[in-house]
């Protein structure tokens, strides 16, 4: 039995004919153009847990990464906590998405996850921001 993972499904249709290139063929403007690779939608908690291990496939494809967590089933079946709860799993799902390179995140609780924002973007982007930034 051949195993397809959700990267290699991916990967396949990325590579007959990238929906970027469709769009922009119906007039969308390339910098206009964000790629999400649907996270919850349809996929099992091994699917979710890989499309967040690897996000570089995506940041490839030379479009920013959107990523959307924010409450999804597949932190309440890791953590057991209602869809309410799941503030702190979000947390961690966010702070390593910019680590492996999205550049905008999809969420409910704004307020709590512009700290983990601010703070995962200034140690993941520290050499560059050091530069430009000379506060202590």
């Amino acid at each position: 039995m051949i195993r397809t993972t959700t990267m290699s499904s991916l990967r396949c249709t990325t590579r007959s004919r990238p929906a970027s290139r469709t769009a922009q063929e119906a007039g969308v403007p390339e910098q206009s153009i964000i790629v999400d690779p649907g996270i919850g939608f349809g996929k099992t908690l091994d699917h979710n847990i890989e499309l967040l291990h690897r996000p570089r496939e995506f940041t490839r494809l030379g479009h920013p990464l959107l990523v959307g967590t924010s409450r999804k089933a597949f932190i309440g079946r890791i953590t057991g906590r209602d869809v309410g709860q799941r503030t702190a799993g979000t947390a961690a799902t966010v702070a390593l998405a910019i680590a492996g390179g999205a550049d905008i995140v999809r969420v409910h609780d704004v307020e709590q996850m512009v700290d983990v924002c601010r703070v995962s973007d200034r140690i993941v982007r520290w050499s560059f921001l050091a530069d430009a930034d000379t506060r202590p």
